[in-house]
């Protein structure tokens, strides 16, 4: 995906870049491919790649739910840095907040923000379920792109949304986790409220987005130990 077919998939989505945040997305490239010389942080490097599944793919969170009314969000299991990153930069108003439990990817994202020069976006180097004991009702949307199956992430997101709050996971083929889900909506408070499932352009892989609304606060326990969230391929 080239610069100019970026924009116009940008534009498909009523996202309207400046020329600030075309130079932020530029320089994040640029460090992306610096640092993943020295740990792994994506297998994908090639440019065009990295716009359309990465940058772009970040993007379409938006195809979902209107991101100019909201305010806050959480990226669990963030790696480096999608989808959270990409929506700091495309949405500047959010207050974004990155779960990661790696040291070293942490490290590469604090180097991120401040090379671009974001403000009001934290990075939290903490495993996941141990971050959403605590930090309860705060967000108004928590996503993640490519982690942890469904039927985990649902219990480590949606306690840290407030009421009204929406929880969407990014996925790629989601047919097999949305079964057997029904008793822990229940459980956790939530509806499902929306899910689309589209292509990306060019390449045409599958992509989900499924939209959660939570509707009352439940005092859900974490019956089971899960190991680190890690990234999944889509």
């Amino acid at each position: 995906m080239g610069n100019s077919e970026f924009i116009k998939e940008l534009e498909n989505l009523n996202i309207y870049m400046n020329s600030s945040q075309a130079s932020q997305l530029e320089k994040y490239y640029t460090l992306l491919i610096e640092w993943n010389q020295k740990m792994n942080l994506t297998g994908i490097t090639k440019k065009e790649d990295v716009y359309l599944k990465h940058f772009y793919d970040s993007a379409t969170l938006s195809k979902i739910i209107n991101l100019k009314d909201y305010k806050s969000l959480c990226d669990i299991g963030t790696g480096a840095g999608f989808p959270g990153m990409i929506l700091k930069i495309l949405f500047p108003h959010l207050q974004v907040t990155l779960i990661d439990s790696l040291h070293k990817r942490i490290h590469f994202l604090k180097e991120v923000i401040h090379e671009l020069s974001l403000d009001g976006i934290t990075v939290i180097e903490e495993r996941a379920e141990e971050y959403a004991k605590i930090h309860r009702e705060k967000f108004d949307i928590v996503t993640s792109r490519a982690v942890a199956p469904l039927s985990i992430l649902m219990e480590y997101s949606v306690p840290l949304l407030k009421v009204d709050g929406y929880f969407i996971p990014m996925k790629g083929k989601i047919e097999d986790e949305m079964k057997n889900i029904g008793k822990a909506t229940i459980q956790l408070g939530i509806e499902l409220e929306e899910k689309q499932i589209f292509t990306l352009p060019i390449e045409n892989s599958q992509r989900s987005l499924i939209k959660f609304k939570k509707k009352k606060i439940t005092n859900i326990k974490y019956p089971r130990k899960y190991n680190e969230i890690k990234k999944h391929p889509l």
